[in-house]
């Protein structure tokens, strides 16, 4: 789907709130036009907004799976969106390992734990199992 069709239906997709909210602002303005009681007005806006789109919110939104998260995590928030560019097809290989040697270079000496190993190896080595899991 790409043109107008593709755009209508990503922002209903996306933003289906925003469309809800219109559509509750739009019904509480015909309503009193089309019936003659004006308190059809705060009454259509009150239950439409307070009430029926919060409920709406709630029953769509996503559940978050943590044990996915937690497993794959490395404790590093640039290293965790460096690998999920790569697993999503937003850089490339050669940009991946670019990328990771100038983040490993840049590692603050004073994060290393273990003195007696090599972090950037034993990282490098690391994202490489992680890379060829991805790509099987």
């Amino acid at each position: 789907m790409t043109g107008l069709p593709g755009r209508i239906a990503w922002n209903l997709r996306h933003r289906w709130r925003r469309v809800f909210a219109l559509c509750v602002v739009g019904a509480g303005v015909a309503a009193p036009l089309l019936t003659g009681v004006w308190w059809w007005l705060p009454l259509v806006w009150f239950f439409g907004l307070v009430i029926v789109l919060p409920v709406f919110h709630v029953l769509t939104k996503p559940v978050p799976d943590d044990a996915d998260d937690r497993a794959d995590a490395t404790g590093d928030p640039a290293l965790d969106a460096l690998r999920e560019r790569y697993a999503r097809g937003d850089i490339d290989e050669r940009e991946f390992e670019r990328k990771l040697d100038r983040l490993l270079e840049t590692e603050d000496a004073e994060t290393v734990t273990d003195p007696g190993g090599d972090v950037a190896d034993r990282v490098r080595e690391s994202v490489r199992r992680e890379v060829d899991r991805i790509r099987e």
